[in-house]
């Protein structure tokens, strides 16, 4: 159908699959081409997207179909109900409980991804919305805990920016601000100790991770050491119980972006080196294949024209 549904410009078909053993096996959609998988808790149940076989008039192409939330487990698929009114959606991540986090919205697309995002809450075969902070475009639902606890972005009053969030079922959702000087930040993972990471971005693009806990935002580059080679860019989706941290960081020598692994040096060590972290790290301005690279890729927005637009 001419479809591109990875974005790689190649509009071949792109298939959800689980790799165990060395081998890829791909998992079933719903009755559509194409399909994505993302994250497998400890029951190897499968959150993601798979197309169905209508074709949705409010797709702009080269989309044709829509795109719904599903889980596979034992190799089948079930699709997850989306936001009354939504007709496409995506579930990210997956907890141990079974509770599932992700978006739902209407089949019209931008350059980067789908527009009208409802960030939602999956537990026992049922949608639950979380809200906004403030604003009626984009909200998205990223990770969660074995807690319950959900971590994303939202668009704020406007919807000319977004802000990470952490939502739990006692307060609602909560807006985590931004590192000092930026105007934009998206929230990738949590732990079940309630830490939260992420990036936080300028209004040029520049981006910088970060974790969140016991109600302070701080920069990751502040808690490595000063001489490290690598400037940490974004806490891409993971952080586990014993604090290690998993992201994308800019070799600064070579202007190369490379995964990163943060290990606190012991239990405590986040919480210790936060309180005593440098108060500033100097800034690192992208290259801008750097930049372009990481705006086409990163699920949280786009920054065009030196403005931070969301999807």
């Amino acid at each position: 159908m001419g479809e591109d549904f990875c974005g790689f410009g190649t509009h071949l078909i792109c298939l959800p699959f689980v790799w165990h053993n060395g081998v890829k096996t791909p998992l079933s959609t719903l009755g559509g081409s194409n399909g994505f998988a993302q994250g497998m808790n400890g029951r190897d149940v499968v959150p993601g997207s798979a197309e169905n076989t209508t074709q949705d008039p409010t797709c702009n192409a080269p989309q044709v179909l829509q795109p719904k939330p599903v889980l596979w487990e034992k190799g089948k698929i079930q699709e997850l109900p989306t936001f009354p009114g939504d007709t496409v959606g995506a579930a990210h991540m997956i907890n141990d409980m079974g509770q599932a986090t992700g978006w739902s919205g209407n089949c019209a697309m931008t350059p980067l991804g789908f527009k009208n995002f409802h960030a939602l809450l999956w537990e026992n075969g049922r949608a639950i919305y979380l809200g906004s902070l403030g604003g009626s475009l984009n909200t998205q639902g990223l990770g969660i805990n074995n807690r319950g606890q959900v971590a994303g972005y939202a668009d704020l009053a406007g919807d000319t920016t977004y802000h990470a969030f952490l939502w739990q079922n006692r307060t609602g959702m909560i807006d985590l601000g931004t590192l000092p000087g930026d105007v934009a930040s998206g929230a990738d993972g949590l732990n079940s100790e309630g830490q939260v990471v992420g990036g936080s971005w300028d209004a040029l693009g520049n981006g910088r991770a970060f974790i969140w806990q016991d109600g302070v935002m701080t920069d990751l580059n502040t808690l490595i050491p000063p001489n490290s080679p690598l400037y940490l860019l974004e806490a891409q989706g993971s952080i586990n119980d014993s604090g290690q941290i998993a992201g994308y960081a800019l070799q600064v020598s070579t202007g190369e972006v490379h995964a990163f692994l943060a290990t606190p040096r012991k239990r405590e060590a986040a919480g210790e080196s936060a309180a005593n972290a440098a108060p500033e790290v100097p800034r690192v301005t992208l290259p801008d294949n750097v930049r372009k690279l990481l705006e086409r890729r990163a699920p949280m927005g786009a920054f065009k024209g030196g403005l931070v637009t969301p999807q």
